[in-house]
């Protein structure tokens, strides 16, 4: 599943083609994503991309009348082609610029979604409700020590609550709490004040690191012109069950937590 750093390097690779562009067309194949796709959507044919943002892992194409929202879900793609490229199984999307380029949606699984935000209507209750952005100043040493306070959940699902922060998957939870020396399994409440500051830190540069590396291509994601992400090179912990600690050798295990796979090294975190 596309996490934070794919997404953001998603729109690092489509921003220059997009940005400036006129939208010409908007072909939708297939409405049944995970929601359905409003006809409002064809409201951006004939006006400019202003920008393209990221809000948590949600790409924003922003237009004067309103923005297009999409999400990749468990499997989606996209890709910057010529409009006339043949399809392949699962493309969706298209939208089609003045240019004769073709920003293309595929998503085999269909958990994606595309959706319209009209400028002049309050934020998508998909948007108004999340945490900061963790790159961002507004995510900052004593947040996530001042949110723990008396939870009992544990600190991995804590930090992967949409509310507490943005975008913090499970793939980089398990590789910021591997570098913080956390157990996944403690009590985000048992978590001391100096080890959330040295979360937060790290959270702030294992995302940074693989946003600078392209992301991270296990299974599904590719870059928008198809290369692959090279941060999984770097994974001390995920996926790595059975195999030797970087750091000490011991071998790194596997436990099941909120329903996702957690990977940790019984030395190294406590």
């Amino acid at each position: 599943m596309p996490e934070l750093p794919e997404v953001e390097v998603s729109r690092l690779g489509i921003s220059p083609h997009m940005i400036g562009h006129t939208i010409s067309q908007i072909i939708v194949r297939q409405p049944t994503l995970r929601w359905p796709v409003p006809q409002e959507i064809q409201q951006a044919c004939g006006l400019t991309i202003n920008t393209i943002r990221r809000r948590a892992k949600y790409l924003l194409i922003d237009t004067r009348a309103g923005s297009i929202i999409l999400h990749l879900g468990m499997s989606g793609k996209l890709r910057v082609i010529d409009a006339t490229t043949p399809l392949q199984k699962h493309d969706h999307i298209d939208i089609v610029l003045d240019t004769g380029v073709c920003l293309r949606f595929n998503d085999p699984r269909r958990f994606g979604a595309c959706l319209w935000q009209p400028a002049d209507q309050p934020q998508n209750t998909l948007l108004s409700h999340l945490g900061p952005e963790p790159l961002s100043e507004d995510f900052d040493q004593q947040r996530l020590f001042e949110l723990s306070r008396g939870k009992s959940v544990a600190v991995k699902n804590f930090i992967m609550d949409n509310k507490v922060v943005v975008g913090v998957g499970n793939i980089y939870a398990n590789e910021a709490l591997f570098f913080t020396g956390i157990d996944p399994r403690k009590a985000a409440g048992k978590v001391s004040k100096k080890k959330y500051h040295q979360l937060t830190e790290q959270i702030k540069i294992v995302l940074a690191k693989a946003i600078q590396q392209g992301g991270t291509t296990l299974k599904d994601f590719a870059q928008a012109d198809g290369k692959p992400g090279y941060f999984a090179q770097q994974l001390q912990v995920y996926g790595r069950k059975g195999e030797q600690c970087h750091q000490c050798d011991s071998l790194i295990e596997s436990i099941t937590i909120g329903q996702r796979n957690s990977f940790y090294c019984p030395n190294c975190q406590r």
